[in-house]
C-alpha cells in the first residue's frame, strides 16, 4: 500500500494567542492485493489484484490558543479543536469487483477512497517547556467521530446493506523533545500512540469489531533556508501492525 499526499495548508495569525489554519490534501493511492479462492493449494489461481484511487481529500480546519502567558521557566499551554470535513470520495462510494471475479474472490474494491466518510472533531492540549537549546514537548488529544446513515449496499454483488455507521472515537498521546544544533538547524525526537475504540453499526457493537493501537517512533530535522522560510523533514517508523511501516513528510513553510 502506497499514499502519497500533497497538501497546501495556510495559518493566520488573528491575535498574538490565537491562530487560525485551512488544509486542502489531494491523494494518490495505490494498492495490490494477492488473492486466492478458499480451499485451493498455494498458488493455486493465485492473482495479483492492483487498485488506485486520486482526487481531492478531507479537508480540515483548526484553530489554536495560548491558554497562558509564562514565567521563568513555566510551559506554553495550548488549545486546539480540529474539523475534519469529508470532502474526499468516502469508501462507500468506490466501485467494487462485480461478475465472476467477485464470485470466485469476493468483495473486492476496484477503486480507493481519497477520504474517510465521515465528518470528526478533534480536541486537544499541548505543553511546551522550552529549555535553552532543547524544547520539550507533549500533547494529548481526543477525536469523536460523528455517525452517518450509509443506507445503501457497500461491495458489489457480494455486499451486503450498511445502515448506520458510528465510527470508534479514539484517544491519543505525543511526547518528545527537540534540540537546535546551530542557528539554521534542529532536530527532534518523538513518539506518538493512538488508541481507536470500535464501529458500532446500527447502535451495535458487532462480534468481528475490534480496537485499534498506533504507534510511531518519530525523526525530524528542520533547517532554516532564509528569514521567511525553513525545510522540514520528518520520518515515522510504525511500531504496531495497523501503523504504516514508514510516513515521510516533507514540509517547506513560508513567513509571510
Amino acid at each position: 500500500r502506497s499514499t502519497w499526499i500533497a497538501t497546501l495548508g495556510g495559518r493566520y495569525g488573528l491575535t498574538p494567542r490565537l491562530e487560525l489554519e485551512a488544509r486542502v490534501p489531494y491523494l494518490y493511492r495505490s494498492d495490490d492485493t494477492l488473492s486466492r479462492p478458499i480451499n485451493l493449494t498455494p498458488s493455486a489461481l493465485d492473482r495479483v489484484f492492483g487498485a488506485e484511487g486520486h482526487g481531492l481529500g478531507d479537508i480540515e480546519f483548526a484553530a489554536r490558543y495560548q491558554l497562558n502567558i509564562p514565567k521563568g521557566d513555566d510551559p506554553f499551554y495550548v488549545a486546539g479543536l480540529r474539523l475534519k470535513t469529508r470532502t474526499g470520495k468516502d469508501p462507500f462510494e468506490v466501485e467494487y469487483a462485480t461478475g465472476s471475479t467477485a464470485t470466485t474472490y469476493g468483495s473486492l474494491q476496484t477503486e480507493l477512497p481519497t477520504g474517510s466518510g465521515f465528518y470528526s472533531l478533534q480536541a486537544s492540549l499541548s505543553a511546551v517547556l522550552p529549555t535553552d537549546p532543547a524544547v520539550f514537548f507533549g500533547g494529548i488529544n481526543y477525536l469523536f467521530n460523528m455517525k452517518r446513515d450509509v443506507n445503501q449496499q457497500v461491495g458489489g454483488a457480494t455486499g451486503t446493506f450498511v445502515g448506520e455507521v458510528d465510527p470508534g472515537d479514539s484517544v491519543g498521546i505525543n511526547l518528545g523533545m527537540g534540540l537546535s544544533l546551530n542557528e539554521k538547524s534542529a532536530f527532534s525526537l518523538g513518539y506518538e500512540h493512538t488508541w481507536i475504540g470500535k464501529t458500532k453499526n446500527d447502535g451495535v457493537t458487532p462480534p468481528t469489531a475490534v480496537s485499534t493501537q498506533l504507534a510511531s517512533w518519530l525523526l525530524g530535522y528542520s533547517y532554516r533556508l532564509n528569514k521567511t522560510t525553513n525545510l522540514n523533514v520528518s520520518i515515522a517508523a510504525g511500531l504496531t501492525n495497523d501503523t504504516p511501516d514508514t510516513q515521510i513528510t516533507v514540509r517547506v513553510p513560508i513567513r509571510f
